[in-house]
């Protein structure tokens, strides 16, 4: 069967994920192979202290990437674009929109961005033996409480963004459970039972009487939802009426939940790394930490299994600035290499180096890094006064600091948690040159590491695919991925290497040795 008429007759399924710079929408036939895509550009914006995006912004980008997709489809295939078998809507995650009983926003929406609920941040953390990261969404409505807001008094309900969206376009107030896990946090699949009074009995003290159950959405599981797009929400969708209403429509997502989808990493041992200007790590586990950790958020698989996410803020910034110094000093020099070419050579070239880097230890902090304790970043480097300096074993370390922070943070899974990881799923421009940031990172992390050789569409393609899902849901999501959708995908996949792991280590032994120095470069 051709596109055309996969598309005419609906074997297809729509992704939509609200990223921070781009809104995308990703079509997919039933092979799950993007067929056309839309996109939408648009910025966050710093006000009243707050970063935001205004509703009318949200309205224009979700009708733009839409419409932008149609566009696609009418090029290439000559048909209007009426409808497919399934949709899901994908957005950041956390972040805060709370609701009067009309439906009224009631401030502009609060995005995960925003570090304004430190105190209610900390305070939720110590109640529940549980870490609330500030961008959470319990974070931003406690702290909205402490600070006695006046919106409070009209509040109705709250949501995230990507559940803002499914209620338009479905009029349902449900989200995915990986979503709902970035709210509040989540116990076989329902908000924590015990979390929940703890949290209502604070709150009364205070002369709130929110209950959760009711002010936050049902969670539902990937493949769970009676969901359907209405005529309303096919209007918002295609104001030219083309689109026709009925269609299945699976329970919103996070874009952590659509970025394990998308890397095949929801069965239990298995996990992925996103490496660019931050880098984290998401690991399946098969049962909840029995500690909680600042450094380490829990949330859940689209399925509801439960995972330990490690987020670093600093990863790939400081490596492309020493690129850019080689890319001047040719240019200077007279020498014509493009930027793709010095990379290749450059990271190659560490490879020659010994797996401790001589002895050169380097810090890539541009900003602060939570998971060591650096407040301000100071990009920085020492190396052993009896050592060589040369290009390999510098660069080596460059690449090494690009993910230390993570491996100490996963560290802590490791060591004080015995939790055991079977496979990580790589990608990210760190690891666009083949096999090197990869079996380095296998050596950090002791664990093997997969690329795949055919990137989908990142997250929207994602959602597209847990779309699909709800079409499909005879079996459970792990084994749909993986005999399903990337049985025929190709991965290259390196295991650790001894001496790379040995060596790696005496880095992070440095490293941490350093650690003190680099704070105090910091407050300089």
């Amino acid at each position: 069967m051709d596109i055309v008429q996969k598309i005419r007759e609906r074997k297809t399924s729509l992704g939509i994920e609200f990223g921070s710079t781009r809104i995308k929408a990703v079509l997919i036939d039933d092979s799950f192979t993007p067929v056309a895509s839309g996109s939408y550009t648009w910025e966050n914006k710093l006000e009243n202290g707050f970063w935001t995006y205004s509703l009318d912004e949200i309205h224009k980008g979700l009708k733009s990437c839409y419409a932008d997709l149609k566009k696609d489809v009418s090029e290439k295939y000559g048909e209007t674009l009426t409808g497919f078998g399934s949709m899901g809507i994908s957005a950041m995650m956390h972040g805060y929109m709370p609701f009067d009983a009309e439906g009224n926003l009631l401030v502009p929406f609060r995005t995960w961005r925003n570090t304004t609920t430190e105190q209610a941040s900390a305070e939720l953390s110590q109640l529940f033996r549980f870490n609330i990261p500030q961008r959470w969404t319990i974070s931003h409505l406690y702290q909205a409480i402490l600070d006695k807001e006046p919106h409070l008094a009209q509040l109705e309900y709250v949501m995230t963004l990507s559940e803002y969206i499914h209620y338009l376009l479905t009029g349902t107030k449900i989200a995915g459970v990986g979503e709902a896990s970035g709210m509040f946090p989540v116990s076989d699949c329902q908000y924590d039972k015990r979390m929940v009074a703890d949290f209502e009995r604070l709150i009364a003290d205070k002369g709130y009487n929110f209950k959760i159950g009711k002010i936050f959405p049902e969670i539902r599981k990937a493949g769970e939802s009676e969901a359907i797009l209405t005529e309303s929400g096919a209007l918002i969708l295609d104001e030219s009426g083309d689109l026709l209403s009925g269609i299945p429509v699976c329970a919103p997502e996070g874009d952590a939940g659509t970025g394990m989808v998308a890397t095949n990493s929801v069965k239990s041992g298995t996990g992925n790394v996103s490496a660019g200007t931050s880098i984290f790590a998401m690991l399946v586990l098969d049962k909840a930490l029995d500690n909680y950790y600042d450094e380490i958020d829990m949330v859940t698989t689209p399925d509801g299994l439960p995972v330990a996410m490690v987020h670093c803020n600093n990863c790939c910034s400081e490596l492309d600035a020493w690129i850019n110094l080689f890319s001047d000093f040719c240019r200077v020099a007279g020498i014509e290499k493009d930027k793709s070419e010095l990379y290749e050579i450059l990271y190659k070239n560490t490879l020659n180096a010994p797996s401790d880097c001589s002895g050169v230890t380097a810090y890539n902090f541009i900003s602060g890094e939570p998971v060591v304790k650096a407040e301000d970043g100071r990009p920085m480097y020492f190396r052993n006064a009896d050592t060589t300096l040369d290009t390999a074993s510098f660069f080596r370390a460059q690449l090494y600091s690009s993910m230390a922070s993570l491996k100490i943070g996963m560290d802590m899974l490791f060591e004080k948690e015995a939790v055991k990881a079977e496979l990580f799923s790589a990608h990210g421009g760190l690891f666009k040159v083949e096999g090197v940031a990869q079996q380095y990172l296998a050596d950090g992390l002791g664990t093997p590491v997969a690329v795949m050789k055919t990137a989908g569409e990142g997250g929207a393609w994602g959602m597209a695919v847990l779309a699909a899902y709800l079409q499909e849901s005879d079996i459970s999501l792990p084994e749909f991925l993986q005999n399903r959708v990337f049985a025929e995908m190709e991965s290259s996949v390196v295991a650790p290497d001894k001496d790379g792991t040995d060596g790696f280590n005496e880095f992070i032994n440095r490293y941490k040795s350093g650690l003190s120095a680099e704070k105090i470069l910091g407050e300089i």
